[in-house]
Parts: structure tokens; C-alpha cells; sequence
């Protein structure tokens, strides 16, 4: 089975927004509000976008919506990967 990463949502981050952004990624922040790490939500929406592309996984806006810390964004997509319904 596919597992999403914290390294490939840094990734991600990093194509969509930059190096400076990534680099804000740790698991020490990874439970910070996407918001106090300087991502607004139309940059949580790229990078969705892009995880979207990449994993050819389809992800609601309302689901995004929800997204709001970088360990949220794993624990969704894992769950997607795994085919368990967050």
C-alpha cells in the first residue's frame, strides 16, 4: 500500500509554494494551523490540487475545507490511500 509522507507533503509544498514554505513542514509543526505557518487556503488548495494530480486520489472542497494542519492533510490521505472514509 501507498503511504503519504510528511516528506511528500514538503515536496508538494515546496513545487507549489516554494522551498521557505516547505521547510516551515516539521513534525514538530506538523499540528500548527496551516494559517500560523503562513498558508492561506487558496495555498492549501494548490497543494491539494497537486496531491489530487499526483495520487490520482479526487478530494471534495468540503473535504479540504477540513484540512487545516499538515497532520490532518496526512491523516486524510492515508486514510483515502487505505480506502477508509475519513
Amino acid at each position: 500500500m501507498q503511504k503519504f509522507t510528511l516528506d511528500d507533503l514538503k515536496r508538494v509544498v515546496g513545487k507549489c509554494l516554494g522551498a521557505s514554505e516547505a521547510a516551515e513542514l516539521t513534525e514538530e509543526s506538523a499540528d500548527t494551523p496551516f494559517e500560523k505557518l503562513g498558508l492561506d487556503s487558496l495555498a492549501r488548495y494548490e497543494v491539494v490540487t497537486v496531491i489530487q494530480e499526483e495520487l490520482r486520489l479526487p478530494i471534495p472542497d468540503d473535504d479540504v475545507d477540513q484540512m487545516a494542519t499538515a497532520r490532518m492533510v496526512l491523516d486524510y490521505v492515508n486514510g483515502r490511500l487505505a480506502g477508509v472514509a475519513p
